[in-house]
């Protein structure tokens, strides 16, 4: 029998509360919202249930959202797969703009390891209590994180472009 994403809500629910939200179904990943204080403990979870058996990360990510409240700017995503049922899932966590910081899951997998550096040095996401959080493919001298959203996509003041190439016009068609 196929592990449905009703069992995977109501265990969570019923360990976690609160401190798991936001469930829903998006293509053919089951997505929902952890808090950052609990990241540990529902992976740990997700990982050591019987039944849940998601004992593979598939990825770690980052996102910034500059339009979001101050409270919700950055995410930590997570995908994890339970192979023996095949079935994939993600988490969310949302973190403060002023304060990017969340635990290692570095202890519950080992490839977590690179994942969280990578997204350190993309986002300036801080990974509590990671063995050697530091810059990954970029310079260890570089003082910016390049995929936050914090500069233009393009040069305003530039002259030697046509936005009729870019499918821009400045008249109303």
């Amino acid at each position: 029998m196929a592990l449905e994403t009703s069992v995977i809500q109501n265990k969570l629910i019923e360990n976690f509360g609160l401190k798991v939200s936001d469930f829903v179904q998006i293509h053919d990943i089951f997505t929902f919202e952890v808090t950052p204080e609990s990241i540990v403990e529902v992976m740990q979870f997700l990982k050591d249930d019987a039944t849940l058996r998601f004992n593979f990360l598939t990825d770690v990510c980052g996102v910034h959202y500059p339009d979001y409240e101050v409270n919700r700017q950055f995410a930590v995503v997570y995908h994890m797969h339970n192979w023996v049922d095949n079935v994939r899932i993600r988490i969310k966590c949302y973190l403060n703009a002023e304060n990017p910081e969340i635990d290692t899951v570095s202890n519950l997998f080992l490839s977590a390891n690179w994942q969280e550096r990578e997204t350190y040095d993309f986002y300036g996401i801080i990974f509590k209590g990671h063995p050697q959080l530091k810059r990954i493919l970029n310079m260890d001298e570089m003082t910016s994180f390049p995929m936050r959203k914090e500069f233009p996509l393009e040069d305003g003041g530039r002259t030697d472009k046509d936005d009729r190439f870019f499918g821009r016009t400045t008249q109303n068609c």
